[in-house]
């Protein structure tokens, strides 16, 4: 989509909008192209986003792992008696 600046300045809030959604949008002045207005972050599809969270998923469940319980771990800190080794 191609908009005047001096057009532009009118509806810069929906042509924002559009851009955020990947949208190509040029502002001309004098008929000639000048800028384009593009989304700081790149525009991430569905399923882009699910493979992301599937890896996320994987990869936290991957570390998981059983170890001593969190009430006992400091155990060997302590002698029999309880006191401080």
């Amino acid at each position: 989509m191609q908009v005047s600046v001096s057009d532009a300045k009118g509806q810069l809030t929906e042509l924002v909008r559009r851009a955020e959604t990947g949208e190509e949008i040029i502002l001309t002045r004098h008929g000639a192209a000048a800028v384009r207005l593009v989304p700081v972050r790149a525009v991430t599809d569905g399923a882009t986003r699910r493979k992301l969270l599937e890896a996320a998923r994987k990869a936290g469940s991957a570390k998981a792992g059983s170890g001593p319980d969190a009430a006992r771990s400091q155990d060997f800190l302590y002698g029999e008696d309880g006191v401080p080794a």
